[in-house]
């Protein structure tokens, strides 16, 4: 989860995170070279004292300088389509949970399973224990198990409001009367957290979500709790 004074990314928690933070990485990597070729650049005009009064266009350099640039952008954009395809791609879930979201609180349902439906309210700072975290603690995790291909179906009854788990690379809205899916997998047990990161009204800072990872037999034990 996020900390204090953290500027960089989270730690990634699942494939489409890593990819994300590869990415992240390499555009970032284009941009400090851009930059040190243009102040460079910059540099060299502003400290030169040779004019040529005479020169007044340049066919190979207005070539070189709009070639390259295009270059640069397609070696930024194949990773990036790339990545964007692999995030909306389902790859045969295992199972499938559905997420309702309200004014201000959210829905789970395990529907391949019987009787397993529940909310998650965010817990009141008053009624923390001494390691919980403010503003983020709920009532009820979404527990998932470890290494396994989730699809979830996020819908709204209200109005539009977004999960968004950071570590885990997703950010996908919640629209009343529609029912968006993406794929969820995590690759290391552990909790990661979330919030609603849509304007939904008044209460929309008190939309935490969290996720627990967990191995196989935890989860199928914590299953037979319904049951």
């Amino acid at each position: 989860m996020c900390t204090w004074s953290m500027i960089s990314l989270q730690d990634a928690n699942s494939p489409s995170m890593e990819h994300l933070t590869m990415f992240h990485d390499y555009i970032l990597m284009i941009n400090i070279l851009i930059t040190m070729m243009v102040v460079y650049i910059i540099s060299s005009i502003s400290l030169n004292k040779i004019i040529n009064r005479t020169l007044m266009q340049n066919q190979l350099i207005e070539l070189i300088w709009t070639f390259i640039p295009m270059i640069i952008l397609i070696f930024m954009a194949f990773p990036s389509i790339k990545i964007l395809y692999l995030m909306d791609e389902i790859f045969s879930p295992m199972m499938t949970i559905k997420c309702m979201a309200h004014q201000w609180y959210w829905s789970y349902e395990y529907s391949d399973f019987n009787n397993i439906e529940f909310d998650s309210f965010m817990i009141p700072t008053e009624e923390l224990n001494k390691n919980e975290f403010r503003l983020l603690e709920v009532s009820n995790r979404m527990i998932i198990p470890l290494n396994t291909q989730i699809r979830l179906l996020i819908s709204s009854v209200d109005v539009i409001h977004s999960w968004t788990i950071p570590s885990l690379g997703i950010k996908i809205d919640a629209t009343p009367g529609r029912i968006n899916q993406t794929n969820l997998m995590t690759i290391r047990p552990g909790l990661f957290y979330g919030q609603c990161s849509e304007i939904c009204g008044a209460n929309h800072s008190f939309m935490p979500i969290i996720v627990e990872s967990t191995n196989i037999k935890s989860f199928i034990s914590w299953i037979k709790k319904f049951n």
